[in-house]
């Protein structure tokens, strides 16, 4: 108990008498997985820290919905402000794992204080200076945690991804010292723990808690039991089935719905597919009728899915946005060349205009040769001009391209989670298209508009993102909506900006911009500058952007700009030198990265 009180973040810092006397006044209280610990509105009478287990902490929505926040991890505690402050309840709060806490009341609290008045309430100054306090830096640290990993069928091939995904996990935080531990349902300890002895299942979950940083409890397909108690003690569930079944739910999955607290916890779903598959079944049946918080296309076998996965789990995947930029774009394949010599993963990707043409053919898999290849073919086929109805060009060799670049592959089929970014004229915002055809995302977000006709999808008219957004990082922030919907929400963002401001003036001896000044401009090197209309619609679709680019760099954790401005836009035939250039640039920032950036816990 007197370690829980030192890793209080309001009574840690009290003298060791203080905290012994603490540590004597509290009551220790078990609650079971699903149980309410206090209730919104609650008169705030105790202050609750966590011996072992977990709680979580939610609220109802005006609409009734379900809102879940943080958790609150062994060693930590909550409800201390508002018992100070006499304050009511302001969220719920629930047992998300059977749990041991010790609850220090108000009147207890009230008895230390005339004792130790002055200490005391230094502890309180301090915390209500550092509840407001904007800015605050928080240590962040290893919390304990349980990932449960269900089979929902026989053939789901949870035993072969359970090792593996031991091994991703403790990858990724042994440089942090802790340790992974793997329970199976024949092991001793386990049987231990189901057979429900309350001392001992007490002292077994805190000896687990305090000497693994992350506790993997692998059911099998015929352990139900021992399939319900772990997830009964787990903060995450991962649900392993074939892709190739029914995607009905399941019973299991039916009775755990009814079960107090399920709803708290953080669920996933892998569908396992076999180590040749091309492409992973479509997800979308998998959806219906399941809470989820994401949906994972993995290959049995495959070390790096397994990885994939352990960086989802921990907050620890990483996002790559790329921007648009014409010629300048072959940049971000220097980029990720950079970023996969230094073994620095691409677990999602999205981006705008040139940054989501080369950000699919990525998801599709080819190799960054491979891109800078078919890029440069594709950017050579050119556009038909046309009656300036809709737009100065037709677009139809564009489309066609890339329908025979991408075929009918929709991107909810990709291994990795995509999207490319468009402008959408007729609702006034940045539509993030994650599902649906590959080849049509990615001519909505190459589609400038007035060069380009819009791209109808639903009735909405979609236009290059660079009107409002030419890097997207705030859609790869999503944490919310749907598991194709939901992208980085926390982890690592690297955008790569290859956009280069331009100055679009005309010479001031000018008193209008006409045909006849733009055509000489054109043709005799002294002439007046005059812009072209090319120039005009590219400035006019790139203000909204430029005007949010402080936004967006503070949203990225690395901010990549390329030095590529002495390239023209239209300079595809120096693509292997511009990704040279954005290859040089990405290692030399690489090299002074703190690599514990890429390592950030989950909350």
């Amino acid at each position: 108990m007197v370690e829980a009180l030192r890793s209080s973040a309001v009574f840690g810092s009290l003298r060791t008498e203080i905290i012994a006397e603490m540590a004597d006044a509290v009551e220790l209280r078990q609650v079971e997985s699903g149980e309410a610990v206090f209730s919104e509105g609650d008169r705030a009478d105790s202050t609750v820290f966590v011996i072992s287990g977990g709680l979580r902490v939610s609220r109802r929505g005006r609409d009734g919905k379900l809102l879940v926040y943080n958790q609150i991890h062994p060693g930590q505690s909550i409800g201390e402000m508002a018992m100070i402050l006499q304050q009511p309840r302001s969220q719920d709060v629930t047992a998300v794992r059977d749990s041991t806490l010790a609850l220090l009341s108000r009147e207890a609290f009230e008895a230390l204080l005339l004792q130790h008045p002055i200490e005391l309430n230094r502890t309180f100054l301090k915390a209500v200076h550092d509840q407001f306090r904007v800015g605050s830096e928080v240590q962040e640290k290893w919390l304990a945690q349980t990932i449960a990993l269900v089979p929902l069928d026989r053939q789901a091939g949870a035993d072969i991804l359970a090792p593996a995904l031991v091994q991703a996990l403790q990858g990724l935080i042994g440089r942090s010292g802790k340790q992974v531990g793997h329970l199976r349902s024949d092991s001793a300890l386990a049987q231990r723990l189901m057979r429900g002895d309350t001392t001992d299942e007490d002292a077994d979950r805190a000896q687990l808690e305090d000497q693994y940083a992350v506790m993997v409890f692998e059911a099998g397909a015929a352990d139900d039991a021992w399939a319900r108690f772990a997830i009964r003690q787990a903060d995450q569930v991962v649900f392993v089935t074939s892709a190739t079944r029914d995607p009905e739910l399941t019973d299991l999955e039916r009775q755990l719905q009814a079960v107090p607290g399920y709803a708290l916890k953080r669920k996933h779903l892998v569908l396992m597919h076999e180590a040749d598959r091309s492409w992973p079944v479509s997800p979308l049946p998998w959806v219906v009728g399941r809470d989820l918080e994401r949906i994972y296309p993995l290959r049995s076998g495959w070390r790096a899915d397994a990885e994939h996965l352990a960086r989802f789990l921990t907050g620890n995947a990483v996002g790559v946005v790329l921007g648009g930029g014409g010629a300048r774009g072959f940049a971000h394949l220097g980029v990720l060349r950079a970023l996969n010599e230094s073994k620095v993963p691409v677990d999602l990707i999205g981006g705008n205009s040139m940054g989501a043409l080369i950000g699919a053919q990525l998801a599709c898999g080819h190799s960054l040769e491979q891109i800078l290849k078919q890029t440069q073919h594709f950017a050579k086929g050119g556009e038909r001009l046309t009656v300036p109805v809709v737009s100065i060009v037709a677009g139809r060799r564009v489309e066609r391209d890339l329908r025979r670049m991408f075929g009918e592959l929709m991107i909810e089929q990709l291994w990795r989670p995509y999207f490319a970014a468009a402008c959408n004229l007729t609702r006034g915002n940045t539509t993030v298209q994650s599902t649906g055809p590959l080849w049509r995302a990615v001519l909505a977000s190459n589609s400038p508009a007035g060069l380009f006709p819009p791209v109808v999808i639903d009735g909405d008219l979609m236009v290059d993102g660079a009107i409002l957004e030419n890097v997207p990082v705030q859609p790869m922030r999503l944490r919310l909506g749907t598991p194709l919907e939901r992208r980085r929400g926390n982890g690592t963002v690297i955008a790569v900006d290859v956009d280069v401001p331009e100055s679009l003036r005309a010479d001031p001896s000018l008193t209008r911009v006409t045909p006849l000044s733009t055509l000489k401009r054109k043709f005799m090197s002294r002439a007046p500058d005059s812009p072209s209309i090319a120039r005009i619609l590219y400035s006019a679709g790139h203000v909204g952007s430029l005007n949010q680019r402080p936004r967006t760099i503070a949203q990225a954790d690395h901010y990549l700009e390329p030095p590529v401005g002495n390239f023209p836009l239209m300079a595809y035939q120096s693509g292997a030198e511009i990704a040279e250039v954005g290859y040089r640039y990405a290692m030399e920032k690489i090299a002074s990265w703190d690599q514990q950036l890429m390592m950030t816990p989950a909350s």
